[in-house]
């Protein structure tokens, strides 16, 4: 397995663990049992959710994480009600799929400047941000 940032690791901090069978019509179940999910086609009627969904999800959560430690450092508190929306679009061109994403971020009380600049520090920080630079197109925009 490669490597691409060439990094070391200095001390693994958690390992998420799941078991899934059944691809995206299957089901997904984490190691501790908090996490059950049961997986439909995206855009379908099916009950469940799909891959992107989820991915939008840790990746939202992740960046607000972020933001705090970016936020943090500077001596700015965020708002309880600071939030992410993010979008995954699942796409085809020319028979190939991949992923592309928006995340509308929205931080009540901070000046738009000050939002911009946290923003991208917290890009530059968020584990989710840096897996997807150079692989996929994302859009951050401040609402």
């Amino acid at each position: 397995m490669e490597n691409n940032q060439n990094l070391q690791t200095e001390k693994v901090l958690y390992t998420g663990k799941t078991y899934t069978t059944g691809g995206r019509d299957g089901f997904s179940k984490s190691s501790d049992g908090n996490l059950q999910v049961k997986f439909s086609t995206p855009g379908g009627t099916e009950p469940g959710t799909n891959p992107e969904q989820l991915f939008a999800a840790g990746w939202s959560a992740c960046f607000i994480g972020a933001l705090g430690i970016t936020a943090r450092k500077r001596k700015i508190r965020l708002s309880p009600e600071t939030a992410v929306d993010a979008e995954v679009d699942l796409c085809i061109n020319d028979d190939a799929y991949f992923l592309q994403a928006r995340l509308w971020v929205n931080l009540p009380g901070i000046d738009h400047e000050t939002a911009k600049l946290l923003i991208e520090e917290a890009h530059q920080t968020c584990p989710y941000s840096k897996a997807t630079r150079g692989n996929i197109n994302v859009e951050i925009n401040i609402i």
